[in-house]
């Protein structure tokens, strides 16, 4: 029975959160005073819900990638009107494409040079469920999006983070917004080749792939980094449940012109808005003292697919992306670093 409650909790909104097995509400986000955070997608939709929870929490610095600016100025405007001119003037904008590599490595540098730490990092931004598509280089886009851009990210900023929870004698944690969508991946997944995760297998394929991959790199890194001498370097994987964005909105009529009506419509009364979403990934950014877990609104932790337990895939993935970075950008980018 707590089985569907906890379904129940991880989906909807609500009411419904409270079936949930374990709980955490944004309000319950410790004090961050001194602490320094990056938030891609941090100025709408659940990577809002995130930057105003951090903000709301006292983080002295916040910075957030994003591909427009007018957007980001909309929410520093509401971040002024509710929590006052001096939370707003802690965020700095950083224009970003995550299938950008070269610029994302650009972006990770110029953070480097401008703060001595980074406690808190948070991929959040990505691809929707939309069609599939190659970027100009070659690679399915939503892996591009999703998986690469982020790892890229993560790989060029851990040096810093581990010498903030060195030098800050703290714990540092970073967070990939994955999906329980990640059931939709190919059941055939083996990631072996730039070929197979450019092969078209429908918009909800290669959506479900790519948040798989958000799961397996988690659990990747809880292996190599966080139980290889970094105990205090901690990387999760969350799924936010339904939640009325942008991309469940607008997004998904891009992929399914008439079916999207009943995830855009339908669905609305019973999704969740964009601090309920927010609230696994403040978990897991605050709070979480373990690393490798899939968490699933508010807080449950889930073993997820049987692909996504499988350190095998998991060594491939990440095997594959390395391969695939020094492939397209070779100098550009380099090699990643963990």
């Amino acid at each position: 029975m707590q089985g569907i409650k906890n379904t129940i909790a991880e989906n909807l909104g609500g009411p419904a959160t409270a079936l949930g097995s374990h709980q955490f509400k944004l309000d319950d986000c410790p004090d961050l005073s001194g602490k320094v955070a990056l938030v891609t997608g941090g100025s709408e939709g659940i990577g809002f819900g995130v930057t105003y929870t951090l903000l709301k929490h006292n983080i002295a610095k916040l910075y957030i990638l994003s591909v427009s600016q007018e957007v980001v100025d909309g929410a520093k405007n509401a971040i002024a009107q509710e929590l006052g001119r001096d939370k707003a003037d802690r965020t700095f904008w950083k224009q970003c494409d995550l299938s950008d590599w070269p610029r994302v490595k650009a972006v990770a540098e110029s953070i480097r040079q401008d703060t001595d730490r980074l406690d808190i990092l948070v991929n959040n931004a990505g691809r929707g469920i939309m069609t599939p598509q190659l970027t100009s280089y070659g690679v399915d886009r939503h892996m591009a999006v999703n998986h690469f851009g982020p790892t890229i990210l993560t790989s060029q900023l851990l040096p810093l983070m581990k010498q903030t929870a060195q030098a800050y004698d703290t714990v540092v944690r970073i967070s990939n917004q994955a999906s329980n969508a990640h059931n939709a991946a190919p059941k055939g997944t083996r990631f072996a080749s730039l070929d197979e995760i450019n092969a078209d297998m429908g918009a909800n394929g290669q959506y479900g792939r790519s948040k798989l991959a958000g799961i397996l790199s988690a659990r990747w890194f809880d292996r190599k980094v966080t139980r290889n001498g970094w105990p205090r370097v901690l990387m999760n994987a969350t799924h936010p449940g339904f939640v009325s964005s942008k991309q469940s909105r607008a997004d998904i009529f891009e992929a399914f012109p008439l079916g999207g009506y009943a995830m855009s419509y339908g669905l609305e009364p019973f999704k969740k808005d964009q601090f309920e979403g927010a609230v696994p990934t403040v978990f897991a950014i605050t709070m979480a003292d373990r690393s490798g877990q899939y968490i699933c609104a508010p807080t449950i932790p889930e073993p997820g697919t049987a692909l996504s337990q499988s350190e095998e895939l998991a060594d491939r993935l990440m095997e594959l992306t390395s391969n695939v970075v020094r492939e397209k950008m070779g100098s550009q980018v380099g090699d990643l670093v963990w």
